[in-house]
């Protein structure tokens, strides 16, 4: 079954001069939209094609893929305005449209924002930022560990509100957060707990703090090792400064340096810390 708005997989049925008609099963003949056929396609071969409705209420095919496609979620920029609402890039030559009912504040052109795409009355897609209309609060079938794609919405008090595989909301907590966040963002994570609402705790890394500790001592003493066995970075530096380094929390590089400390590995001075060689032990 073919589904509008997404990516399909559809036979070339017929051929003539320059067009190219694909079996759309149940809906007939699917024009190709693109002005040139992929070189040397022949009746009978499968193409990978964006099926959509145009402007003239036809359905219609190309090999062109967007940047998102229908229900799912996508950070996406306003590169025109309308009376019938504002126009988005999304990778394909006919912009997307935001309608005035579907904008939870007035858009702005040159201004990015979140939004989901849908399929209005007519089969024709368009894109919403009322996020909260398709986005569930309850997630079922989830298993606490489960990888899954996320994609950062707002920052709360309690750390980042996030999609869940364009579908959930979930929460990342501020303090298992290590690497600055942006909204829009797009990001690998798991599910840290599935409450018993049904609601979801989000983690960006299944590695515990102990082997997260020990895992950014190795990297201390490599990175000492490649720089004539000092970094001008302590425990007092900027966290920034320590997560582009190390790309781990201040917490962490703090709990590394204090345990090389302890072993006589490395010495902590006052503008960096320092390498111990065989020499000075």
């Amino acid at each position: 079954m073919i589904e509008i708005g997404k990516l399909n997989s559809l036979t070339i049925s017929k051929k003539r001069d320059n067009e190219v008609y694909l079996d759309g099963g149940e809906l007939g003949e699917i024009a190709l939209a693109d002005k040139e056929a992929p070189a040397n396609c022949e009746m009978g071969d499968s193409l990978q094609v964006f099926v959509y409705i145009d402007g003239k209420n036809q359905t219609i095919a190309t090999t062109l893929v967007p940047k998102v496609q229908v229900d799912e979620v996508a950070w996406l920029k306003v590169v025109s305005l309308s009376h019938a609402g504002a126009f988005m890039d999304w990778g394909l030559p006919k912009d997307l449209l935001v309608p005035f009912s579907e904008q939870k504040t007035k858009m702005v052109e040159g201004r990015f924002y979140l939004v989901r795409l849908f399929l209005d009355e007519n089969n024709r897609i368009a894109a919403s930022m009322l996020l909260d209309d398709f986005i569930q609060d309850e997630a079922f079938y989830y298993k606490d560990g489960q990888a899954v794609e996320l994609i950062i919405v707002d920052e709360t008090e309690l750390g980042f509100k996030a999609v869940v595989d364009h579908k959930y909301w979930g929460v990342l907590y501020k303090n298992e957060i290590f690497q600055p966040l942006q909204r829009g963002q797009k990001l690998a994570g798991f599910i840290k707990k599935v409450r018993p609402d049904q609601k979801l705790d989000l983690i960006l890394s299944q590695e515990k703090y102990g082997q997260k500790v020990d895992a950014t001592s190795g990297k201390i003493l490599a990175i000492l090792e490649k720089h004539g066995g000092y970094i001008g970075l302590t425990d007092k530096s900027p966290p920034e400064m320590i997560y582009d380094t190390f790309a781990v929390s201040k917490k962490v590089f703090k709990q590394a340096i204090g345990g090389l400390y302890k072993q006589r590995r490395i010495v902590i001075e006052e503008k960096g810390i320092r390498l111990i060689t065989n020499a000075d032990a």
